[in-house]
């Protein structure tokens, strides 16, 4: 059985890592963007949904236990 503790952690961890990967993927972009480099984009675009990635692995994980 799932605890409520661990969903709660889950959707720390999520959201902090999720934050981490996605900013990072967006703050590189930006910056390439704004020196000319058109391969900013390449970073720029796929940030949002990166950032979910690493959510919906800890949630699979958590799923798995039951």
């Amino acid at each position: 059985m799932i605890q409520r503790s661990e969903i709660i952690w889950l959707g720390v961890s999520a959201g902090v890592m999720g934050c981490l990967l996605g900013g990072m993927m967006l703050g590189v972009g930006i910056f390439l963007l704004s020196g000319g480099a058109n391969g900013g984009w390449l970073l720029l675009l796929p940030a949002a949904p990166m950032g979910a990635v690493p959510g919906w692995l800890l949630a699979r994980k958590l799923a798995r236990q039951l």
